[in-house]
């Protein structure tokens, strides 16, 4: 079968510049947009659509509820697409075809889940909420888990996975900071139209451009030059019962749960660093993020040369212990204080800024080892087993990570508003999560805890086993020298 040259490499990573762009509206906008703060509806002219504060048992909100639930449903979701794209005999492949499908509902659904039917609060707007949201998730999960499969499948050989991890890793940052423009274009357009549409028309630009990148490799690279799998007979509940039963992946997402936890508890909780803990202004999230995002990318370039002398799992323990560093300076902000903010100790002398360049530049290599490497470990774990086997269940193997990922992220909210609210009183009627110092600094420690234990908990994961299973079934025409990995 023949190889993805490095041009295609790149075609197939624009597919995840789109649907990142997606994620991250919803990641960024969602709660924004049905939650405004009182400052946005008093001086922006934001409408409240639903019913604001903790209404449900004192620390739930309707947004957050309706949330939930849709994950509940994306939790079954995602083994059933995995299921379906692995038993697909599908003459055109067994990815293509659903990430086809797939990319202008999700574009159009991502847009219509601003677009609540009563400009006031209503039960209308919460069922249309909820539908679109379960609309969202499917079609998501529609696109994103046979595109992860394909990470294996087109990835021939170690080089191919690790240029591949590479180049998504960059498109979905990519994809996150184009998310992030309304911060400026809304506000440019909200005197004109108002706040509600300075927001849609935004997202509308964004989603047919998110539309247009996912469709691209879709029609650019025919799936069957490239790969050339049986499908799997195996049912969904075997299929998900098999994927687990493989120690080495099991492993994994246990270490890759606890990295998701980490660092949706640090990005979720950033702009409370910032405005709370350093107490400067808020814009200086965005200038943080940026740089460190510049900075993580300027790493890239290396990361396949350390993959090759170090290997995968000691480059991604010492990714998780770099980032729990950076989450340890976070912590010392509140205790010892900011030259804007006394701290817990009364002691601060630096200023803010200065703490928040240092994590930053502490943040940005340890953010590109974990932004490449796990994506080529599910694919190496993946390739093994259907060499042990003779099943190809790539896209189960990804679905179970995404599910892992999904998993982190949610814990991580229902953590972070629990933890960041300690030492203060919150208002229950309001929109604003009211963060405290003592629960800032909290928030960091609990993420410090979290990398170090999944960076202890992937010392179990045998990387040498693993590798030497893939190189077994490797031709000489594609095979690649292999890193010599100690699992001592």
């Amino acid at each position: 079968m023949k190889r993805l040259s490095k041009k295609q490499m790149w075609i197939f990573a624009i597919g995840q510049l789109g649907w990142s762009t997606l994620s991250g509206i919803i990641s960024a906008w969602f709660v924004t947009f049905y939650l405004p703060t009182e400052a946005d509806i008093v001086e922006g002219g934001a409408i409240q659509y639903i019913v604001p504060g903790l209404v449900i048992g004192g620390f739930l909100t309707v947004l957050g509820l309706v949330t939930a639930l849709s994950r509940v449903f994306d939790a079954v979701s995602d083994p059933l697409i995995a299921s379906l794209s692995d038993r697909s005999k599908n003459k055109r492949g067994r990815r293509i075809p659903f990430m086809q499908y797939a990319a202008i509902p999700l574009s159009v659904v991502t847009v219509l889940l601003f677009c609540a039917p009563k400009s006031e609060i209503s039960g209308w707007n919460i069922v249309w909420i909820s539908v679109f949201i379960v609309l969202f998730y499917l079609f998501m999960t529609m696109y994103c888990t046979p595109y992860n499969a394909l990470i294996s499948e087109f990835g021939k050989t170690q080089d191919d996975r690790m240029f591949i991890s590479t180049a998504i890793s960059l498109t979905y940052f990519a994809g996150t900071l184009l998310a992030y423009t309304p911060f400026v274009l809304a506000g440019l357009l909200r005197g004109s139209v108002g706040f509600a549409w300075s927001y849609r028309i935004c997202f509308i630009v964004l989603a047919v451009i998110a539309a247009v990148c996912m469709l691209l490799p879709t029609f650019l690279i025919k799936e069957k030059e490239f790969v050339d799998t049986e499908p799997s007979n195996a049912n969904m509940f075997k299929s998900l019962a098999a994927t687990f039963k493989n120690k080495d992946f099991r492993t994994f997402a246990c270490s890759d749960l606890m990295y998701w936890v980490g660092l949706t508890l640090f990005q979720t909780g950033l702009p409370f660093f910032v405005k709370v803990s350093m107490n400067i202004s808020e814009a200086f999230t965005m200038y943080f993020l940026g740089g460190m995002t510049v900075l993580s990318a300027a790493f890239y370039p290396i990361v396949s040369k350390l993959v090759k002398k170090f290997g995968k799992k000691k480059l991604t323990i010492a990714g998780f212990l770099g980032l729990a560093l950076a989450y340890v300076i976070a912590t010392l902000i509140g205790v010892l204080g900011t030259a804007e903010n006394p701290g817990l100790l009364g002691i601060g002398a630096i200023p803010g800024v200065v703490f928040g360049v240092l994590i930053c530049v502490i943040a940005a290599f340890p953010m590109a080892l974990l932004g490449i490497i796990p994506q080529s470990i599910v694919a190496d774990v993946a390739e093994a087993d259907g060499v042990d086997t003779g099943e190809n269940r790539e896209g189960m193997y990804f679905a179970a990570r995404t599910f892992a990922m999904k998993f982190g992220q949610s814990l991580a909210m229902v953590l972070f508003t629990s933890l960041a609210i300690i030492g203060t009183t919150q208002n229950t009627d309001s929109n604003d999560i009211t963060a405290s110092t003592l629960g800032m600094t909290i928030v960091g420690a609990v993420a410090v805890a979290f990398c170090i234990l999944g960076a202890v908990i992937l010392l179990f994961y045998n990387e040498k086993k693993v590798m030497k299973t893939i190189a077994k079934d490797e031709t000489p025409a594609s095979a690649t020298p292999e890193v010599e990995v100690d699992d001592e």
